[in-house]
């Protein structure tokens, strides 16, 4: 995929918007996708799950291929 602000990074930041992870999935970083993924389900059961929600949109949506 191409860098941040591109239209890959825009479609996984929604993509993590429904399924935190999803989006680290579609840019190929697996191991991030899966830690996101379990630890917003673990915590979603002491409300906050969100937080975790929201940092796996953010880091879709600002990740760079270099990093």
């Amino acid at each position: 995929m191409a860098g941040q602000g591109s239209g890959g990074n825009v479609l996984a930041a929604l993509c993590s918007f429904f399924i935190p992870g999803l989006g680290q999935l579609l840019q190929g970083r697996l191991l991030i996708a899966l830690f996101q993924f379990f630890l917003a389900a673990i915590l979603w059961f002491i409300w906050m799950g969100w937080v975790i929600h929201l940092w796996s949109v953010l880091n879709a949506a600002r990740w760079r291929s270099g990093d």
